[in-house]
């Protein structure tokens, strides 16, 4: 049996792992969850599964929960202080880190040094801090396994999962993408689109966020990051190609010609079941792969003339230092200020683009270097759209 910590349990990440746990009471038991001011469905969380601890965003949403559950026997608490505590209790085994954006990155870390096999679903800790964050992961040597769709099937591709093995039989990583709904609109098409139409994500069910940052590309580039670090190589060393069927998930290329890949349909049960039992596997009623069904997959190289994107994550990397937390900050106003309709699909790039340029790149020493870039970018970024506005 083994103790869940839930970090976003409200969102699309969040649901799906609380489908396996549901699915196996005999091998997971929810242990503590948190969400942002998602009351009611947290509440419902707290009444089916019963979990000791509840961190919520604020103190008027844990009121409300109270108020909601009061009869429950859970503990309801709010903060930063409870959230990386929850992860770092002495009966939780696992901590699926699926908070959205750079706030997931400090309870990410807690549950690293307190030890707990991390299951990540939160790219940004990676994109931010990721030198930092994998030193902790070696320090503490913790068990890392990638939830999103694509660094698990990286990580299922390779013969030893540990960041650099066998590099020198690997001739480059495959990362796949689907291309969004605007795959093959033109940008006067782009121009226009609206927050309705970027978060209608053809194959995956998401979050608003991550649906934008799809739309837009900048998701992959946000993982093209993300499997650098978690897999020791470079940008150089990844291609990324269009798959808009989402079948195959990401393919590894080998130097005898071999490409192994993962393949399955586009449900996340799949990589986090496998996460939450690796090294084995159970049931998660996905429907298995008709290839006969599918009967075509295809393939394309990215337009990084419509999607810039993409080719901005891969400079920031080559900057190093804080271009990758600037880039990030920058993108996640971006995209807020998209889904207020204050700037079109288009400027977010645009904007993302100014502030990589414009914003000041420091080296990586500690945290607090990471946390003043960010906060150092969401200025910058907001300046560039207020003046956009005027």
């Amino acid at each position: 049996m083994q103790g869940i910590c839930l970090l976003g349990a409200t969102g699309s990440i969040g649901q799906s792992t609380l489908d396996i746990i549901a699915q196996h009471p005999d091998k997971f038991r929810l242990v503590s969850a948190s969400a942002n001011v998602s009351v009611d469905k947290m509440a419902q969380i707290c009444r089916r599964f019963k979990p000791q601890r509840i961190v919520m965003g604020s103190q008027q949403a844990r009121d409300e929960l109270a108020t909601l559950c009061a009869e429950s026997s859970t503990s309801f608490e709010w903060g930063d202080e409870a959230l990386q505590s929850i992860v770092a209790d002495a009966q939780v085994d696992q901590v699926m880190a699926a908070i959205m954006g750079f706030a997931g990155l400090k309870p990410t870390l807690a549950g690293i040094r307190a030890g707990k096999r991390i299951l990540l679903a939160n790219k940004e800790s990676l994109v931010t801090a990721g030198k930092l964050f994998m030193d902790e992961v070696a320090q503490s040597q913790v068990m890392l396994l990638p939830i999103d769709s694509e660094h698990n099937a990286i990580y299922q591709s390779l013969p030893q999962h540990k960041a650099g093995a066998h590099k020198q039989d690997v001739d480059k990583i495959i990362l796949t993408a689907s291309g969004g709904p605007f795959r093959t609109w033109s940008l006067d098409e782009m121009a226009n689109v609206t927050p309705a139409q970027a978060c209608k994500h053809p194959n995956w069910s998401m979050g608003q966020k991550i649906s934008i940052d799809s739309a837009s590309l900048m998701n992959k580039g946000l993982e093209l990051i993300e499997a650098c670090w978690l897999f020791d190589v470079t940008p150089d060393d990844v291609e990324v190609v269009i798959h808009p069927e989402s079948i195959i998930h990401s393919m590894v290329s080998y130097r005898d010609g071999s490409v192994i890949s993962q393949m399955g349909n586009p449900d996340m049960k799949i990589p986090i079941a496998y996460g939450m039992t690796w090294p084995n596997r159970v049931e998660t009623n996905v429907p298995s792969l008709n290839l006969t069904q599918v009967a075509k997959l295809h393939f394309e190289a990215p337009d990084l003339q419509r999607f810039p994107n993409l080719q901005l994550a891969a400079d920031a990397w080559f900057m190093g230092g804080t271009a990758m937390a600037i880039l990030n900050a920058a993108n996640e106003v971006a995209v807020a200020a998209f889904l207020q309709h204050r700037i079109g699909f288009l400027q977010i790039a645009e904007v993302n683009r100014t502030v990589l340029e414009q914003a000041d790149i420091r080296s990586v020493n500690q945290l607090d270097d990471v946390f003043e870039a960010d906060a150092a970018a969401r200025l910058l970024a907001e300046q560039c759209i207020s003046c956009g506005e005027k």
